[in-house]
């Protein structure tokens, strides 16, 4: 493991409810440290305190801020169900609209948890090897469970699937998390909408 690899790892796998929780606590009180300081001035101490830990049981679970803040991203990476999502459809697709439809809402509502920390994650958490490598893998596992679904699907009339699962899967995942991660509010249900009718016009179209 090299040193940047040690960096960010987690210093403390808890083996006991107990510590579990103390790592549970650290990782909620920095997510609101975060969201309400943002980056540069959420320190461990300010994390420590709103976790009602001593700053040295902080560092007995992460070495730094960047570990914790990295975790938090693994974290939110591992409950994105887009994938699993498209799974659901393998042997009987319903209509196009209703899938696309589903997996738009997934997407949305897996940003939607605190769109201001979402923005410092993707903006400012370091990225280790291996986090590179699991959102790489995730992303090549919903291109190839969208190139599966097109490939099946009657309503599909686009010719270049392939291009066509690139599109689909990076225009969901870059529009929503600009819209959401981004200043200001805007209406889940009229971007659900206005995403479905344009994708599923795209794609029922013939080239």
């Amino acid at each position: 493991m090299t040193s940047e690899q040690r960096r960010l790892q987690p210093r403390k796998q808890p083996r006991q409810v107990r510590a579990e929780l103390t790592r549970q606590r650290i990782l909620t009180a920095a997510a609101h440290i975060f969201a309400e300081y943002g980056y540069a001035a959420g320190t461990t101490n300010r994390i420590a305190e709103r976790a009602r830990i001593s700053i040295g049981s902080l560092y007995q679970y992460y070495p730094n801020k960047d570990a914790i803040l990295a975790e938090l991203l693994t974290r939110h990476l591992d409950g994105d169900g887009a994938v699993a999502t498209l799974r659901r459809y393998e042997d009987l697709p319903e209509s196009l609209e209703t899938v696309i439809r589903t997996f738009v809402r997934v997407v949305i509502e897996n940003h939607l948890d605190d769109p201001q920390l979402l923005r410092i994650m993707m903006e400012q958490a370091p990225r280790s090897d291996e986090l590179l490598e699991r959102v790489t893998r995730q992303e090549r596992e919903m291109v190839g469970g969208l190139r599966d679904l097109f490939d099946r699907h009657a309503e599909v009339r686009v010719r270049d699937k392939d291009t066509a699962a690139r599109l689909v899967a990076s225009t969901v995942e870059l529009t929503v998390h600009q819209l959401i991660a981004s200043p200001g509010s805007i209406d889940t249900t009229r971007l659900e909408n206005e995403l479905v009718a344009m994708l599923t016009g795209y794609l029922r179209a013939s080239r």
